[in-house]
Protein backbone atom coordinates (compact mmCIF):
# COMPACT_ATOMS: atom_id res chain seq x y z
CA UNK A 1 0.00 0.00 0.00
CA UNK A 2 1.10 3.51 -0.89
CA UNK A 3 0.57 6.51 1.33
CA UNK A 4 0.40 9.93 0.62
CA UNK A 5 2.00 13.06 2.38
CA UNK A 6 -0.76 12.79 4.79
CA UNK A 7 -0.05 8.93 5.07
CA UNK A 8 -3.90 8.05 3.76
CA UNK A 9 -3.08 5.25 1.19
CA UNK A 10 -3.30 6.53 -2.19
CA UNK A 11 -2.56 3.25 -4.36
CA UNK A 12 -2.16 -0.37 -3.66
CA UNK A 13 0.46 -2.84 -5.82
CA UNK A 14 -1.78 -6.21 -6.24
CA UNK A 15 -0.71 -9.79 -7.62
CA UNK A 16 -3.48 -10.84 -10.08
CA UNK A 17 -3.17 -14.23 -9.06
CA UNK A 18 -2.45 -14.22 -5.60
CA UNK A 19 -4.58 -17.24 -4.70
CA UNK A 20 -5.78 -20.45 -6.29
CA UNK A 21 -9.26 -20.01 -5.27
CA UNK A 22 -9.43 -16.32 -6.07
CA UNK A 23 -11.89 -16.10 -8.97
CA UNK A 24 -14.03 -18.58 -6.38
CA UNK A 25 -13.96 -16.64 -3.92
CA UNK A 26 -14.77 -13.42 -5.13
CA UNK A 27 -17.53 -14.61 -7.16
CA UNK A 28 -18.66 -16.18 -3.86
CA UNK A 29 -17.83 -12.08 -2.43
CA UNK A 30 -19.92 -10.73 -4.96
CA UNK A 31 -23.06 -13.13 -4.48
CA UNK A 32 -23.13 -12.35 -0.92
CA UNK A 33 -26.57 -11.41 -0.03
CA UNK A 34 -27.52 -8.29 2.11
CA UNK A 35 -28.78 -9.78 5.20
CA UNK A 36 -25.94 -11.87 5.31
CA UNK A 37 -24.04 -8.45 4.79
CA UNK A 38 -26.12 -7.03 7.39
CA UNK A 39 -25.54 -9.56 9.77
CA UNK A 40 -21.52 -9.45 9.44
CA UNK A 41 -21.57 -5.89 9.92
CA UNK A 42 -23.41 -6.08 13.08
CA UNK A 43 -20.20 -8.71 14.35
CA UNK A 44 -17.66 -6.02 13.25
CA UNK A 45 -19.61 -3.08 14.96
CA UNK A 46 -19.91 -5.03 18.37
CA UNK A 47 -16.22 -6.35 18.33
CA UNK A 48 -15.25 -2.55 17.75
CA UNK A 49 -17.66 -1.36 20.88
CA UNK A 50 -15.99 -4.06 22.74
CA UNK A 51 -12.47 -2.89 21.70
CA UNK A 52 -13.09 0.77 22.76
CA UNK A 53 -14.50 -0.19 26.44
CA UNK A 54 -11.66 -2.21 26.79
CA UNK A 55 -9.29 1.08 25.34
CA UNK A 56 -11.28 3.11 27.78
CA UNK A 57 -10.62 0.52 30.66
CA UNK A 58 -6.53 0.93 29.97
CA UNK A 59 -7.03 4.45 30.66
CA UNK A 60 -8.68 4.60 33.68
CA UNK A 61 -12.20 5.08 32.23
CA UNK A 62 -15.58 2.73 32.79
CA UNK A 63 -15.83 0.09 30.48
CA UNK A 64 -19.47 0.87 31.49
CA UNK A 65 -19.71 3.59 28.93
CA UNK A 66 -20.24 1.47 25.79
CA UNK A 67 -20.39 -2.17 27.25
CA UNK A 68 -24.75 -1.32 27.49
CA UNK A 69 -24.88 -0.50 23.90
CA UNK A 70 -23.53 -4.37 22.47
CA UNK A 71 -27.06 -5.25 23.14
CA UNK A 72 -28.52 -2.54 21.03
CA UNK A 73 -26.55 -3.12 17.75
CA UNK A 74 -28.78 -5.01 15.07
CA UNK A 75 -28.36 -6.21 11.44
CA UNK A 76 -26.74 -3.32 9.53
CA UNK A 77 -26.64 -1.29 12.63
CA UNK A 78 -29.21 0.61 11.15
CA UNK A 79 -29.83 2.76 14.61
CA UNK A 80 -25.81 3.65 14.09
CA UNK A 81 -24.91 2.74 17.50
CA UNK A 82 -21.49 2.74 15.82
CA UNK A 83 -21.60 6.43 16.26
CA UNK A 84 -23.15 6.29 19.10
CA UNK A 85 -20.19 4.50 20.68
CA UNK A 86 -17.57 6.86 18.90
CA UNK A 87 -19.39 10.26 20.76
CA UNK A 88 -19.18 8.62 24.22
CA UNK A 89 -15.32 7.20 23.50
CA UNK A 90 -13.36 10.27 22.52
CA UNK A 91 -14.19 12.49 24.84
CA UNK A 92 -13.46 10.41 27.68
CA UNK A 93 -9.98 8.36 25.70
CA UNK A 94 -8.49 12.41 24.54
CA UNK A 95 -10.41 14.76 26.61
CA UNK A 96 -13.51 16.91 25.99
CA UNK A 97 -11.80 19.30 23.68
CA UNK A 98 -10.67 16.66 20.91
CA UNK A 99 -12.58 16.51 17.91
CA UNK A 100 -11.40 14.03 15.37
CA UNK A 101 -10.20 15.22 11.74
CA UNK A 102 -8.25 13.30 9.31
CA UNK A 103 -6.26 16.99 8.25
CA UNK A 104 -5.16 17.47 11.82
CA UNK A 105 -2.41 17.71 13.14
CA UNK A 106 -0.63 16.26 16.73
CA UNK A 107 -3.17 13.34 17.58
CA UNK A 108 -5.09 12.86 14.21
CA UNK A 109 -1.70 13.06 12.46
CA UNK A 110 -0.59 9.74 14.78
CA UNK A 111 -4.19 8.28 14.56
CA UNK A 112 -3.94 8.99 10.20
CA UNK A 113 -0.38 7.12 10.60
CA UNK A 114 -1.41 4.22 12.87
CA UNK A 115 -4.96 3.31 10.66
CA UNK A 116 -2.71 3.66 6.84
CA UNK A 117 -0.83 1.23 8.98
CA UNK A 118 -3.52 -0.86 10.00
CA UNK A 119 -5.16 -0.21 7.01
CA UNK A 120 -2.24 -1.55 4.38
CA UNK A 121 -1.91 -5.23 7.11
CA UNK A 122 -5.78 -5.14 6.42
CA UNK A 123 -5.20 -4.92 2.88
CA UNK A 124 -2.80 -7.70 2.88
CA UNK A 125 -4.67 -10.50 4.98
CA UNK A 126 -7.43 -9.67 2.17
CA UNK A 127 -5.99 -9.62 -0.87
CA UNK A 128 -3.57 -12.91 0.55
CA UNK A 129 -7.57 -14.59 1.11
CA UNK A 130 -8.27 -14.19 -2.55
CA UNK A 131 -11.02 -12.16 -1.76
CA UNK A 132 -11.50 -8.24 -3.42
CA UNK A 133 -10.70 -4.94 -1.32
CA UNK A 134 -13.09 -3.11 -2.80
CA UNK A 135 -15.81 -5.10 -2.73
CA UNK A 136 -17.38 -3.87 1.24
CA UNK A 137 -19.75 -5.21 2.99
CA UNK A 138 -21.00 -2.03 4.65
CA UNK A 139 -18.98 0.90 3.36
CA UNK A 140 -20.41 1.74 -0.09
CA UNK A 141 -18.47 5.35 -1.07
CA UNK A 142 -18.38 4.82 -4.57
CA UNK A 143 -14.41 6.53 -4.31
CA UNK A 144 -13.58 4.19 -2.09
CA UNK A 145 -11.12 1.40 -3.96
CA UNK A 146 -10.76 -0.21 -0.38
CA UNK A 147 -14.02 -0.19 1.16
CA UNK A 148 -13.91 -4.15 2.65
CA UNK A 149 -10.33 -3.11 3.72
CA UNK A 150 -12.23 -0.38 5.95
CA UNK A 151 -14.89 -2.67 6.66
CA UNK A 152 -12.52 -5.29 8.62
CA UNK A 153 -10.45 -2.77 10.04
CA UNK A 154 -13.04 -1.16 12.18
CA UNK A 155 -12.55 -3.94 15.18
CA UNK A 156 -9.01 -3.05 15.80
CA UNK A 157 -8.66 0.76 15.44
CA UNK A 158 -9.25 1.31 19.29
CA UNK A 159 -5.89 -0.97 19.35
CA UNK A 160 -4.14 1.97 17.22
CA UNK A 161 -5.78 4.64 19.58
CA UNK A 162 -4.69 3.04 23.01
CA UNK A 163 -0.63 3.15 20.96
CA UNK A 164 -1.60 6.49 20.08
CA UNK A 165 -3.22 7.42 23.89
CA UNK A 166 0.30 6.54 24.93
CA UNK A 167 2.17 8.71 22.79
CA UNK A 168 -0.12 11.40 23.69
CA UNK A 169 0.60 11.19 27.70
CA UNK A 170 4.06 11.13 26.92
CA UNK A 171 4.17 14.23 25.68
CA UNK A 172 4.70 12.64 21.80
CA UNK A 173 2.95 14.06 19.07
CA UNK A 174 5.33 13.75 16.54
CA UNK A 175 5.27 11.61 13.48
CA UNK A 176 8.34 10.96 13.80
CA UNK A 177 10.92 7.32 13.57
CA UNK A 178 10.00 6.37 17.50
CA UNK A 179 6.33 6.76 16.77
CA UNK A 180 6.21 5.30 13.64
CA UNK A 181 7.48 2.45 15.65
CA UNK A 182 5.57 2.41 17.91
CA UNK A 183 2.76 2.30 16.13
CA UNK A 184 4.17 -0.23 13.87
CA UNK A 185 4.27 -2.39 16.74
CA UNK A 186 0.87 -2.83 17.02
CA UNK A 187 0.45 -5.16 14.40
CA UNK A 188 2.83 -7.64 16.45
CA UNK A 189 0.73 -7.65 19.79
CA UNK A 190 -0.43 -10.93 20.47
CA UNK A 191 -4.67 -11.12 20.15
CA UNK A 192 -6.54 -13.87 21.19
CA UNK A 193 -8.97 -15.99 18.62
CA UNK A 194 -11.03 -19.25 18.63
CA UNK A 195 -7.84 -20.71 16.85
CA UNK A 196 -5.64 -19.60 19.97
CA UNK A 197 -3.36 -16.52 20.74
CA UNK A 198 -1.27 -14.88 17.75
CA UNK A 199 -0.10 -11.52 17.01
CA UNK A 200 -2.96 -8.90 14.84
CA UNK A 201 -1.23 -8.93 11.52
CA UNK A 202 -2.20 -12.73 11.78
CA UNK A 203 -5.53 -12.26 13.59
CA UNK A 204 -6.41 -10.04 10.52
CA UNK A 205 -5.57 -12.96 7.83
CA UNK A 206 -7.94 -15.26 9.94
CA UNK A 207 -10.29 -12.66 9.80
CA UNK A 208 -10.19 -12.54 6.36
CA UNK A 209 -10.26 -15.90 6.14
CA UNK A 210 -13.34 -16.46 8.22
CA UNK A 211 -15.31 -13.79 6.08
CA UNK A 212 -14.58 -16.07 2.99
CA UNK A 213 -15.77 -19.10 4.48
CA UNK A 214 -19.38 -17.23 5.28
CA UNK A 215 -19.33 -15.91 2.20
CA UNK A 216 -18.70 -19.41 0.76
CA UNK A 217 -21.23 -20.71 3.35
CA UNK A 218 -18.92 -22.82 5.32
CA UNK A 219 -19.47 -21.04 8.53
CA UNK A 220 -21.73 -18.57 10.09
CA UNK A 221 -19.61 -16.08 12.00
CA UNK A 222 -16.19 -14.25 11.33
CA UNK A 223 -13.42 -14.81 13.85
CA UNK A 224 -12.43 -11.51 15.80
CA UNK A 225 -10.22 -11.24 18.37
CA UNK A 226 -12.03 -10.05 21.55
CA UNK A 227 -11.08 -8.39 24.98
CA UNK A 228 -10.90 -9.90 28.00
CA UNK A 229 -13.20 -9.05 29.37
CA UNK A 230 -15.76 -9.58 25.78
CA UNK A 231 -14.54 -13.12 25.21
CA UNK A 232 -17.40 -14.31 28.01
CA UNK A 233 -20.11 -12.31 26.09
CA UNK A 234 -19.40 -13.69 22.71
CA UNK A 235 -21.00 -16.64 23.04
CA UNK A 236 -23.83 -15.17 24.50
CA UNK A 237 -24.45 -12.17 21.58
CA UNK A 238 -23.99 -14.56 18.79
CA UNK A 239 -26.79 -16.70 20.34
CA UNK A 240 -28.75 -13.38 20.65
CA UNK A 241 -27.91 -12.59 17.32
CA UNK A 242 -29.40 -16.00 15.71
CA UNK A 243 -32.16 -15.16 17.38
CA UNK A 244 -32.76 -12.01 16.35
CA UNK A 245 -32.09 -13.24 12.78
CA UNK A 246 -34.67 -15.83 13.69
CA UNK A 247 -31.39 -18.87 13.18
CA UNK A 248 -32.45 -19.93 16.38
Amino acid sequence: VLCGNNHKPVGILWPLEGHHRQAARMDAQLAAPAPMRKRLWREIVQAKISWQAHALTQVGEPATLLQPLLSKVKSGDPANIEAQAARRYWPRLFGKSFLRDQDGEGINSLLNYGYAILRAATARAIIATGLHPGLGMHHQNQYNTMRLVDDLMEPYRPCIDLAVWRLWRADHLEVDAEAKRTLAHVLYQDFTTSHGTSPLIHTLQRLAFSLSQVYSKESEHLDIALPDHGKKQQRAKRIQNDVDDGDV
